[in-house]
């Protein structure tokens, strides 16, 4: 079974690390899509790969109703309980290929940290269907920076040398003008806002445990991995902290 092929059930077993130690996702995209592509707080949104809610949350705090399209059920129900106090929040077992969202019902497709797993031909074709005829889908990630500080070129190194399938998944593998013109059928816009985590130790490890490409604890090369991110945090801490930093990166278009 390939990595993609996976995809619905690889983060199983991540859930709780997930919800703790992913990055969420700067406000200034809801004044983004507010200023330019007309999003309102009754516009309806279908996030298809929500997972445990962080993009959706975003959606939510500015009053919007959110379908929550996510086939893994253990993530699903994760994000259920995590935005359990907004009464608009809605989730359907569904994928990107078969959302189960209503033909021309939503105003925006968000798609946050999701896109690299989708089949993007047959995405196509559904996200067309689901789209009112004035709605636009919006790519996200949250790119880590790999080289702008030390502890970042180490981790990175870690990861290079620890992680199992890292390079085949990454998601700047699809990161690529050609793939986007393709996937919307025309130009899109795009836009880069600044993000940042600060972690200890725990978190540390927290926010490498939630990455599918990391070995299980029962995995040879678990113990070896911790070892080294012991040795990172201890060489590159600050006041018993570490930074890592991301460009939030934005891709909006109608699907022409």
């Amino acid at each position: 079974m390939s990595a993609k092929d996976s995809a619905t059930t690889r983060f199983s077993d991540r859930v709780d690390d997930y919800v703790k130690y992913r990055p969420h996702y700067p406000v200034e995209i809801i004044d983004l899509l507010a200023a330019r592509f007309d999003l309102t707080p009754e516009s309806i949104i279908a996030d298809v790969g929500a997972g445990t809610g962080l993009s959706a949350k975003l959606l939510l705090e500015n009053g919007n109703p959110v379908i929550g399209v996510e086939p893994n059920r253990e993530m699903r129900e994760a994000g259920e309980h995590y935005l359990r106090e907004f009464a608009r929040y809605q989730t359907l077992d569904g994928t990107a290929e078969h959302t189960r969202l209503p033909t021309h019902g939503v105003d925006f497709i968000i798609c946050a940290q999701a896109f690299h797993w989708f089949d993007r031909d047959k995405t196509r074709v559904e996200f067309k269907r689901a789209l009112k005829e004035e709605g636009y889908c919006v790519l996200l990630w949250n790119d880590r920076r790999t080289d702008s500080t030390p502890f970042l070129r180490d981790y990175e190194a870690l990861l290079n040398t620890y992680a199992l399938d890292y390079k085949e998944i990454n998601h700047k593998n699809v990161q690529e003008r050609d793939i986007f013109t393709a996937f919307f059928g025309g130009e899109f816009f795009e836009a880069r806002f600044d993000n940042v985590q600060r972690f200890d130790f725990e978190g540390l490890l927290g926010r490498l445990h939630s990455s599918s490409y990391v070995p299980a604890k029962t995995h040879p090369n678990y113990a070896p991995m911790v070892a080294e991110a012991t040795r990172l945090f201890e060489l590159h801490a600050q006041s018993g902290m570490v930074s890592f930093e991301y460009d939030t990166r934005v891709y909006v278009a109608p699907m022409t």
